[in-house]
């Protein structure tokens, strides 16, 4: 990774964390550029800020929920892509079983700042 790419990845990661400890859509979408693509842990696609928000108005109303993310990978793909891999680990206290994901976000540089374009989770089991 290279300190650039790893300085906007952790910026970001910061935010989404924080945003996530409130299930705070508004917060949690401002973070997706205008024509997003999400895929969550649902089978939905979203689509665009609005979408992103949907999703999260839509999760349970968990207490005290956390994530944490590790096994972070990033990568400057041109002047303003960047990819981020990494297992998210989300703790729902007891209303929900732990879950960890593998996340990958396609990160773009839009209106003077960075935001995800394309937001993808998949299971960590092998699926074949």
């Amino acid at each position: 990774m290279n300190n650039e790419a790893d300085a906007i990845v952790s910026a970001i990661v910061a935010k989404w964390c924080a945003g996530f400890a409130t299930l705070d859509a508004a917060a949690l979408s401002s973070l997706y550029a205008r024509n997003a693509f999400f895929f969550g842990s649902n089978p939905n696609l979203y689509r665009g800020r609005d979408g992103v928000a949907d999703y999260f108005n839509g999760l349970p109303r968990w207490r005290s929920p956390s994530v944490r993310f590790s096994e972070v990978a990033a990568a400057q793909v041109a002047p303003d892509v960047i990819n981020m891999a990494a297992i998210a680990s989300f703790d729902l206290g007891e209303e929900a079983a732990p879950l960890s994901v593998k996340l990958t976000w396609v990160i773009v540089r839009e209106d003077d700042g960075w935001k995800i374009a394309s937001h993808h989770v998949s299971s960590r089991a092998a699926l074949i």
